[in-house]
């Protein structure tokens, strides 16, 4: 499926995260588990907002957040996930399986 970003969204990426549209399309290739939506009461978007955790190709791990469309992922935000969200994925992860 197409991943669309702003240009907005290709500035923040590049200037506050350090992040490529390419990373971006690698995390989605390289993604091994599913998609979870974000829950936070203020992040709750229609069409729903979901996140992932994935590596590029050279490893580095990212969190992405994304909106999905019937044609297209509009890519919300991508950023190292320093935050936790990556441990939390981990365990969401083995608790669907």
């Amino acid at each position: 499926m197409e991943l669309k970003i702003s240009p907005r969204i290709l500035t923040k990426l590049r200037d506050q995260h350090r992040v490529t549209q390419q990373e971006v399309a690698e995390c989605f290739a390289n993604r091994w588990g599913k998609f979870f939506t974000d829950s936070r009461h203020d992040h709750q978007t229609n069409p729903p907002t979901y996140w992932f955790v994935s590596e590029t190709d050279q490893g580095r791990m990212l969190k992405v957040i994304f909106v999905r469309h019937p044609e297209f992922f509009a890519i919300k935000s991508a950023y190292d996930p320093e935050d936790g969200s990556d441990a939390l994925y981990e365990r969401l992860m083995k608790e669907v399986k």
